[in-house]
């Protein structure tokens, strides 16, 4: 393996600013920003739009599709389907 090819593997802190959440994982991500974690030390942050904490699926506010209203609305234009 060629040396200095790969990313410095650290700790990083992920934020995802929506929901106000933050968690600490180990990751290659690059940040110029940092933030004191609850343990005392200091670890580079990475902003994230959306994480667990804010995605419909994962909060329960996913819509649902109303699959048989369009299936009722496509045999109303076109009619049944003929044998």
């Amino acid at each position: 393996m060629q040396k200095d090819k790969q990313p410095e593997y650290r700790a990083v802190v992920f934020r995802d600013r929506s929901a106000g959440f933050a968690f600490l994982t180990r990751s290659t991500a690059d940040s110029d920003t940092t933030i004191e974690w609850d343990d005392g030390n200091t670890y580079p942050v990475v902003d994230v739009e959306i994480s667990s904490e804010s995605h419909p699926f994962y909060t329960g506010k996913a819509r649902t599709v109303d699959s048989e209203g369009r299936i009722v609305k496509f045999e109303r234009k076109y009619g049944e389907g003929k044998e």
